[in-house]
């Protein structure tokens, strides 16, 4: 059995809230999602989730040749920001269960994290959040995940990573972290109450 953490780190997209660019973001386009991966950019959105380029500067780039309603589109993504089924009382439970466990947010995304955050009251939810366009890096690479346990505190053992993406997964364990990958809200209760953090 892994030893029990003392920190929890949840990817955000389409891990605890639904992600808009798969149908949200082509749709508003006009674009399929294959047609809009094709037109995109190569570097513009990484570069956004980096901080390395601002909105307006991302807008300007984002579809080469193309031009849409940046205003219209913020708003179609902005109201699209939901959480998943189960899991805002999966957070809740974590909080009434195991309250000596921090639970944070370690995300790649753009300034819009905030949307998120307010829209689905993350503040509230967790403890804080460790995002790419603050913190320079992006999982995998090892600074994503090392840089927000230094800043708390703890060594990687100490921490359950929880992400969709198997190689975010990966990332997090050649560091030292324990790491989940999610499929589910009812999937993940099961893993953590093991781990017993919270209630079957």
């Amino acid at each position: 059995m892994s030893p029990r953490p003392r920190l929890l780190f949840f990817d955000v997209m389409d891990t605890l809230v639904r992600d808009p660019f798969h149908e949200v973001m082509p749709s508003f386009l006009g674009m399929t999602l294959p047609e809009m991966l094709q037109y995109k950019h190569p570097t513009a959105w990484i570069d956004f989730e980096l901080g390395r380029i601002d909105e307006r500067t991302f807008f300007a780039l984002f579809l080469p040749g193309r031009s849409f309603n940046a205003e219209g589109f913020c708003n179609v993504v902005r109201e699209s920001y939901a959480l998943l089924p189960g899991i805002r009382e999966l957070l809740v439970d974590l909080r009434q269960n195991a309250p000596d466990v921090r639970l944070y947010a370690l995300s790649n995304y753009p300034p819009w994290y905030r949307w998120i955050a307010d829209r689905c009251e993350l503040d509230t939810l967790l403890d804080g959040a460790f995002v790419s366009y603050e913190t320079g890096a992006r999982k995998p690479d090892p600074n994503a995940y090392l840089v927000p346990c230094q800043k708390l505190g703890e060594q990687p053992k100490q921490a359950l990573f929880i992400d969709d993406r198997e190689k975010n997964c990966e990332g997090a364990r050649a560091i030292g972290m324990q790491a989940l990958v999610f499929n589910s809200a009812a999937k993940l209760r099961d893993e953590l109450a093991q781990r017993g953090l919270v209630k079957a």
